[in-house]
């Protein structure tokens, strides 16, 4: 049933999603709006909620324009399951800016595949990550992708290599700008922070091993699934789907050294994970099986809250 609902790319499908996330969002917010409600709150979180909402209409847009999945829209589902395993990540405005920046940094990396503005495409994606790494210093990592896109879309080119280390230093050099002028100095103290914890003494319970044990074994067994099938694409996309498979190494790389383990540390993960899961999903022929996996992912939260 749901799956049916949402195996074609129906408007439908966005007004449940949504609808989903604005739950999420008034759940994990309550507690706040119940201490205090002023207008510059209510900005705040309004504001904070559309960047959400807006993040699922990039991560759609990045599928359907790229070919990355059939015309459905189990990408999106998939990325409110996963946000209603981890709601707290929604407290977190810094890590959810950051990764809208990631997907912009993405849209831009898998559009290569058009082998058209090359340059541009590359700056766009290392400035976009660079800004990102601004709120969140591990998205740096990110970088390592643009490279894994370089090799597979200009290798034997110089210029292009350097292409996108000109997008980072022109984020260096509006940081150090806007220092001078706001504390007239060339960095402050917290401008780069990059702590390492792989401490998950925070999720010692039982809601959260919940969690924690569906988002590792969706991710192991599709992500395996992923990669076998992966030399079986058709090879104009086998370097976008490479770069797909990159993002999500990164991504998961970034949620084990987090600094701060709260939640936010998996919303990076959630983009790359949704569409390998819709791909997962498109190939599954038992309806039984294909609805269970999503009834399991949509039932998960609720016994979350009931333990």
């Amino acid at each position: 049933m749901i799956t049916r609902i949402f195996s074609k790319s129906k408007p439908i499908n966005f007004v449940i999603v949504v609808s989903i996330i604005i739950l999420l969002f008034v759940v994990v917010h309550y507690e706040l709006l119940q201490s205090e409600i002023t207008f510059p709150l209510i900005l705040q979180l309004l504001l904070k909620l559309l960047i959400v909402v807006f993040s699922v209409f990039v991560l759609d847009f990045i599928v359907s324009k790229n070919n990355l999945t059939q015309r459905n829209s189990y990408a999106i589902m998939s990325l409110a399951l996963l946000l209603a395993l981890f709601p707290s990540g929604l407290l977190h405005q810094d890590v959810i800016i950051a990764n809208v920046f990631v997907l912009l940094a993405f849209r831009r990396l898998i559009s290569l595949q058009s082998k058209l503005y090359i340059q541009k495409k590359l700056f766009d994606a290392a400035f976009w990550i660079a800004l990102a790494s601004l709120l969140y210093p591990w998205a740096i990592l990110f970088f390592v992708v643009i490279m894994v896109a370089v090799v597979y879309y200009s290798q034997n080119d110089i210029k292009n290599i350097l292409v996108p280390f000109s997008g980072v230093i022109t984020v260096f050099i509006i940081l150090v700008a806007y220092n001078i002028i706001k504390y007239d100095t060339y960095f402050t103290a917290d401008t780069f922070s990059f702590q390492i914890s792989t401490d998950f003494s925070v999720y010692n319970n039982m809601a959260s091993i919940i969690a924690l044990t569906m988002m590792l074994v969706i991710s192991v067994w599709t992500m395996l699934y992923f990669i076998r099938v992966l030399r079986d694409r058709p090879k104009k996309m086998k370097p976008v789907y490479a770069i797909l498979a990159w993002w999500f190494l990164v991504a998961f790389i970034i949620a084990l050294i987090a600094p701060v383990k709260n939640q936010s540390e998996f919303i990076l993960l959630m983009a790359p994970l949704s569409i390998i899961i819709a791909n997962y999903l498109e190939v599954i022929t038992e309806r039984w099986f294909k609805e269970g996996i999503v009834i399991l992912l949509a039932l998960t939260p609720i016994a979350m809250l009931l333990l």
